[in-house]
């Protein structure tokens, strides 16, 4: 089947810099496509130029077999990482000023039960929560009845809770036939909704596919997590570990060794985690642990 969007080579270059250095990749209808990287990656330059916001120094973009063209805006919908909205206006009203401006309109109703606004409608838009304000501009990204959607870090600052209800919401226009290209910080989130990732780093494509492939072909089955004030005093950390948030990790394939190695060095057990390594793991492995800004 032909994809439904192509990055083909693309490059963006600024003055002293190239943000975007050859990116190629393909998304799939129905597909939901996982765009991540640290601060500075090209992530962002990269979806402004998916989206025709901005245009590629090079290459090329496909959008259903030909190129972007004027009818391509109809036919997507975007939910930016901040949208302005008209001040003194309801929910009512925004709905209705942005489903105005395009040819065609999805059922409005349909969307309010959708993004859970029925409650909502004559509520100024400054009143609105975080949770309630991001659920609003999921239904104006989608008010034109898309074929695909950009999510552009849709759930950052919201509470975990708020977060998770907004993953449903994502998980509804899936099944609904939607095609979603999402970026976000949160590998949970990742994990959890994406199809297929690609990690952009520096410009570039440095992994690429579906999670838990991704995951098991950088890592041993299991990582165990130590507590480093469970590591004796002024003795050397265990061969192969790395430091992480207050923790000694060890990546491994045969656990009981490995705790037979780390009792006979004095450590204590009694607060080791045994996990399976996940999407942040490989993350963090592939693009460091410090966060660039």
């Amino acid at each position: 089947m032909d994809p439904l969007l192509e990055a083909r080579e693309l490059v963006k270059d600024f003055p002293g810099v190239r943000a975007v250095d050859g990116i190629s990749f393909q998304i799939s209808r129905g597909q939901c496509f996982g765009l991540l990287g640290p601060n500075g990656a090209g992530k962002t330059t990269t979806l402004e130029m998916l989206e025709g916001i901005s245009q590629p120094t090079a290459g090329q973009i496909v959008f259903q077999g030909r190129a972007l063209d004027r009818s391509f805006r109809e036919e997507i919908g975007i939910q930016f990482q901040s949208t302005a909205l008209q001040d003194f206006q309801t929910v009512r009203e925004s709905l209705a000023m942005f489903a105005s401006l395009y040819q065609r309109t999805a059922d409005v109703q349909e969307l309010i039960g959708l993004c859970n606004l029925a409650d909502l409608l004559d509520r100024d838009t400054r009143k609105l929560s975080g949770g309630q304000r991001q659920r609003l501009l999921l239904a104006i990204a989608l008010v034109n009845d898309p074929g695909l959607v950009f999510l552009d870090e849709p759930t950052t600052g919201l509470d975990p809770q708020s977060r998770r209800n907004f993953w449903g919401l994502i998980e509804t226009v899936l099944r609904r036939g939607k095609t979603v290209l999402l970026t976000t910080h949160y590998m949970e989130e990742a994990q959890r909704l994406c199809d297929e990732i690609a990690i952009v780093d520096r410009g570039q494509i440095i992994a690429q596919g579906k999670p838990r492939e991704l995951v098991r072909q950088h890592f041993p089955a299991v990582v165990v997590r130590l507590p480093v004030a469970a590591w004796p005093t002024g003795a050397r950390l265990p061969e192969g570990s790395e430091l992480r948030d207050g923790y000694i990790e060890l990546f491994t394939q045969e656990v009981p060794p490995l705790l037979e190695r780390l009792e006979r060095a004095g450590a204590n057990l009694n607060e080791l985690k045994v996990e399976s390594p996940n999407l942040e793991d490989l993350f963090l492995k592939l693009t460091g642990h410090a966060l660039r800004s």
